[in-house]
């Protein structure tokens, strides 16, 4: 690479941050959110700094920040991976606990491991974050990967994972040497819908009936009142009333949630036209919400939560409040994060997800390979299993669990 003076600076090396706040946010941000590609919320250095500095992602819950930059002999950053020194697997959303216990068996430690990611967001997007693009920006990739493979190996752990990156940059990885992970979720696709009957007039009219019935059950039962609250709509009376549906949820369904309430507080004073927060209320009491955050082209579903308990009011809050907000602003597609099968039913369809992952010690990693080798056939059967089911007209519609049912996830995430 060459600066404007025309001195060489193509030697890349890579250094470490304690923090998000280590590295200016206008860096940082150009970095992760270049004018070329769709905004995405949760690589926003208001994030991180947020997820860090109230105490969600740090030391003491098991996520030490230890991000990768790197930058040309100049001194300049060319590019940055979030990535976190894990003392379990928690707050991830692609599941490694059967390798950490396989590996404790054989005598080995798998924590602390190496962890790119967005904490407790399971959502895609760019982990390699550069705005050099073209061979450039592949160069600057690649090192980064090294970086990542190169902090992990000195600092004596076990591995490094990359995980919920696209598609572009998981081949990348798979090329440099990385094993190749994949899994699938469900996302909402905006096919030039013009309204929400739009989105119904494609599906069988089963599904388009049950759909209607649910969305009136839901909103126009008991008195319930469905408001949509983002920018400086959003209170701190909202965030108190979200997060004891978010803490309730959490602690029924899973035990120990990972937000803090200053979490809520931080990211809407630094981000607030990234958020759409969904509440439903009865009789002047907030009762229920569910939390998105708003991309360049994407709605990501995050998290939900009640303290009444209403038919299909999981689904209107999650699903069809989230279409009908992607329909209207010109969204490509909904992801409402993990779990899935029941959103299948909603007009949600499989999606796959990828992760990387580097194993230091060779007869684990042969072992590992093996595993994501009968895994990704695995995941890809399941796909076209589900793809051949989508309740859309084409094809016909042949989901057999119970659609009618409501359901509530096992977590907090959507």
């Amino acid at each position: 690479m060459m600066d404007q003076s025309g001195a060489d600076n193509s030697a890349l090396k890579a250094r470490l941050l304690s923090g998000a706040d280590e590295l200016a946010p206008a860096i940082w941000d150009a970095h992760a959110n270049p004018p070329h590609l769709p905004h995405n919320p949760f690589l926003r250095h208001a994030f991180f700094v947020a997820v860090e500095q109230s105490g969600s992602a740090q030391p003491d819950t098991g996520w030490i920040p230890q991000h990768v930059v790197v930058e040309q002999g100049n001194g300049d950053v060319v590019g940055i991976v979030p990535c976190y020194a894990k003392t379990h697997s928690y707050g991830e959303y692609v599941f490694d606990h059967s390798w950490a216990h396989a590996l404790e068996r054989a005598g080995g430690e798998y924590y602390p491991k190496m962890q790119a990611a967005v904490p407790f967001t399971p959502a895609t997007g760019r982990r390699l974050l550069t705005a050099l693009e073209g061979d450039q920006g592949e160069q600057v990739k690649r090192a980064l990967l090294e970086g990542v493979r190169g902090v992990t190996e000195r600092a004596a752990l076990s591995s490094a994972h990359v995980t919920f990156l696209p598609e572009d940059e998981a081949l990348l990885g798979e090329q440099a040497g990385y094993l190749l992970r994949t899994d699938q979720q469900f996302h909402w696709l905006n096919r030039d819908y013009q309204s929400f009957d739009g989105f119904l007039g494609a599906l069988n009219s089963q599904k388009r009936k049950q759909i209607r019935r649910e969305r009136r059950e839901a909103s126009g039962a008991n008195g319930v009142e469905v408001l949509s609250l983002t920018g400086d709509e959003l209170t701190e009376d909202h965030w108190d009333a979200f997060y004891q549906f978010y803490m309730d949820t959490g602690y029924r369904k899973w035990g120990s949630p990972y937000l803090t309430r200053e979490f809520f507080s931080m990211i809407s004073q630094s981000m607030p036209e990234d958020i759409l927060l969904v509440m439903a209320r009865r009789e002047g009491r907030w009762i229920a919400g569910a939390l998105n955050f708003i991309g360049g082209d994407a709605l990501y579903g995050r998290n939900w939560g009640a303290v009444e308990h209403h038919k299909f009011l999981h689904f209107e809050l999650c699903y069809y409040q989230a279409i009908d907000f992607a329909i209207k602003h010109g969204l490509k597609r909904v992801e409402a994060g993990a779990q899935g099968a029941h959103k299948l039913a909603r007009g949600y369809e499989p999606a796959l997800t990828y992760s990387l992952h580097h194993i230091c010690h060779d007869g684990f990693r042969e072992a590992v390979a093996h595993f994501l080798d009968q895994e990704r056939a695995a995941v890809k059967d399941d796909q076209a299993y589900l793809q051949a089911r989508a309740p859309f007209k084409k094809g016909g519609y042949q989901f057999t669990p119970d659609t009618d049912q409501d359901y509530e996830p096992d977590q907090s995430n959507l």
